[in-house]
């Protein structure tokens, strides 16, 4: 007797599935994903145009410092005159001394803001703590106000303030604190902690920010967790919030460490006068003070060529160091 065995029915869908599959084997595959990365493209070159035209189009400027310029002949009528200004900046014992004083202050601020730049980090893990909102939302609007205030406006409260008419010398000559009004703006006395000083007023606000951002984004099982262990909220705050801002902190004090040649010229240039001059004189001031006020616009070029390429390579470090101690490069 044989025993035939036993085949399952196909099913009629299965069929149909089979037919589908091998009637579109042949076909090309649609390729919606160039298509979609084409358009995004598109979308960001307006951005490209203006970084090229307001970052890399202004380098042409940097001919001027091959010859001597003179506006009113221009730079045709201008006598080309090779590296004669970037060969004055190392051959005058008179120039090197001044530029060796505007190092030491452009780093010694550097460095000073660096050395602060914990308190926004600070400032964001306290305000987060805040429990009633409407509080926490005026305390951050207040904080960040001044940095929308510009450097000129902030002078002027300082010059209301800290003057030799201003109202602190008003009220501690009135209350018999002292006989002589105390120089607080012109005196050359700890500049460099005044202008520190500002810069925290104006940015602690504004620099919290990002952190904010930071803390909006940690698990919130965390600190469930945390609590359940019995956690207080400062261990919270020291084993949880902290850590996990520290890799926002860490990229954040790396590009300052690649900036530490771009201090700006505004907050110094509104705060300078005859007293305070040598010491609150940054590189960037510097520059214009050379170009604007020495009407010496090659030497200018060459001075801010050389500190362009300087904040160059100091980003190269900075993103070797980076790639080498994090396992990530900035750039």
């Amino acid at each position: 007797m044989t025993v035939t065995p036993a085949v399952d029915p196909v099913r009629p869908e299965a069929v149909q599935t089979a037919k589908r599959k091998l009637k579109g084997a042949g076909e090309p595959k649609a390729k919606p994903k160039s298509r979609k990365s084409f358009a995004m493209f598109l979308s960001i070159v307006p951005f490209l145009i203006l970084v090229f035209l307001f970052s890399y189009f202004p380098l042409y400027g940097w001919i001027y410092s091959l010859f001597d310029y003179r506006p009113a002949r221009g730079l045709d009528g201008s006598e080309f005159v090779g590296l004669q200004w970037f060969e004055l900046l190392v051959s005058s014992p008179t120039q090197l001394k001044q530029i060796g004083q505007v190092m030491a202050n452009t780093l010694g601020m550097s460095f000073l803001g660096i050395a602060t730049s914990i308190l926004p980090l600070a400032f964001a893990v306290f305000l987060n703590e805040i429990k009633a909102k409407w509080f926490k939302n005026i305390v951050q609007t207040l904080t960040t106000l001044p940095n929308f205030i510009s450097w000129v406006l902030v002078y002027m409260i300082a010059f209301s303030l800290f003057s030799t008419t201003g109202l602190v010398n008003t009220v501690l000559i009135d209350s018999g604190l002292i006989t002589i009004p105390m120089k607080f703006l012109d005196s050359d006395q700890n500049v460099w902690l005044t202008m520190m000083a500002w810069s925290i007023w104006k940015g602690l606000g504004w620099g919290a920010i990002m952190y904010l951002a930071a803390i909006a984004g940690i698990d919130q099982s965390l600190y469930e967790s945390a609590k359940v262990d019995g956690a207080g909220r400062f261990k919270t705050m020291w084993y949880i919030t902290v850590p996990q801002l520290m890799p926002t902190y860490f990229v954040l004090l790396l590009l300052s460490i690649a900036n530490l040649l771009n201090n700006g010229m505004e907050q110094y240039y509104v705060f300078q006068n005859a007293f305070n001059k040598e010491y609150i004189q940054v590189l960037d001031l510097y520059v214009y003070n050379v170009g604007i006020t020495g009407n010496s616009l090659s030497m200018a070029t060459a001075i801010s060529m050389l500190k362009s390429i300087i904040s160059v390579i100091l980003l190269l470090t900075v993103n070797w160091l980076a790639k080498r101690v994090r396992g990530t490069a900035l750039i």
